[in-house]
């Protein structure tokens, strides 16, 4: 990272061997010998001890800007008729299920878990960036580097960041940084950075771990460009915490919808397209949104709101 603020692209990793006769009478009698031991033992069980291996470290892609998806095809006049989802298993829509302390669906970044890395800066611009959550005047906001970024599941999530002297800041991720970014580093807005230390120096080290913190919004959805009946993608903006997937209703139950490493969640063949969502953060709390129109790029409100923890 360079020493002071610039554009950079934003996705806006044979032992011897004895041969005696004797030698091989006197091994066989031993072998009887254990194996009787063995046979008279009381428990007759022999016991097993299980390993863990340590999982493989994440790797980074290059900074790019997120490419956009290929526009769907035209309606057309009629549709051949597709089989039904196969339904995901879930707890009634209509009551929330209790939020986790533990965030069973966190990924890399959890909660009550410092994280070590590295702070640097970046010309924010227009305050958009990898999540596509469009421009902002929030100037307190940070690019994740492309391991903890995990395919856009750090979109959203609020952080406070610390500085060897003590001073702190919280941003809010709102945009990926690959290479040279190292796993634990953010790439924090200009005026973020200051905060924490004089711009000429450039980088330094952090430690960072994850908030629940009180705001005032409610979260909105929105429909991506090119959205129909027949092919739609979905974003939710303004969670509280971050979101870990997102669930629409179709004709045979709630289906997951892929999340994509620009934020969005793709019905690519147009299941549940303009019907109920269900939002699910990491801690497990649900919350479901009826009643909204296929409106492409309007961010339409909700009304609901994650817990805070």
């Amino acid at each position: 990272m360079a020493s002071s603020p610039r554009s950079r692209p934003h996705r806006r990793s044979p032992g011897k061997r004895r041969t005696a006769v004797v030698c091989a009478a006197v091994v066989a009698a031993v072998a009887v010998a254990v194996s009787l031991v063995v046979a008279l033992r009381p428990d007759g069980e022999t016991k097993a001890v299980a390993s863990t291996a340590a999982p493989a470290a994440g790797s980074a892609t290059p900074h790019s800007t997120p490419t956009p998806k290929p526009k769907p095809t035209p309606e057309p006049t009629s549709t051949p008729k597709k089989p039904a989802p196969k339904p995901t298993k879930a707890s009634p829509a209509a009551t929330p299920r209790p939020a986790s302390a533990s965030a069973p669906l966190a990924g890399r970044i959890r909660p009550g878990v410092d994280h070590k890395g590295t702070a640097t800066f970046y010309d924010t611009g227009d305050g958009d960036g990898a999540c596509l959550f469009g421009p902002t005047d929030d100037v307190m906001t940070a690019a994740m580097n492309t391991t903890d970024y995990e395919t856009s599941k750090a979109c959203g999530a609020y952080v406070r960041v610390r500085a060897a002297s003590g001073a702190t800041v919280t941003v809010r991720i709102t945009n990926e940084c690959p290479l040279p970014c190292a796993p634990g580093q953010l790439d924090l807005s200009a005026q973020a950075f200051a905060r924490l230390a004089a711009p000429v120096t450039g980088q330094i080290p952090v430690t960072w771990r994850l908030l629940s913190p009180d705001v005032s919004e409610k979260i909105s959805v929105r429909y991506k460009t090119g959205s129909s009946r027949y092919w739609c993608e979905i974003q939710a903006v303004g969670h509280r915490n971050p979101l870990a997937r997102l669930e629409v209703r179709t004709a045979g139950g709630w289906q997951r919808l892929t999340r994509t490493e620009y934020n969005y969640f793709l019905s690519e063949r147009g299941a549940g397209c303009g019907a109920a969502i269900r939002l699910t953060d990491i801690y497990g709390e649900t919350l479901t949104v009826d009643g909204l129109a296929i409106r492409p790029d309007v961010a339409q409100p909700t009304g609901v709101q994650f817990a805070a923890h």
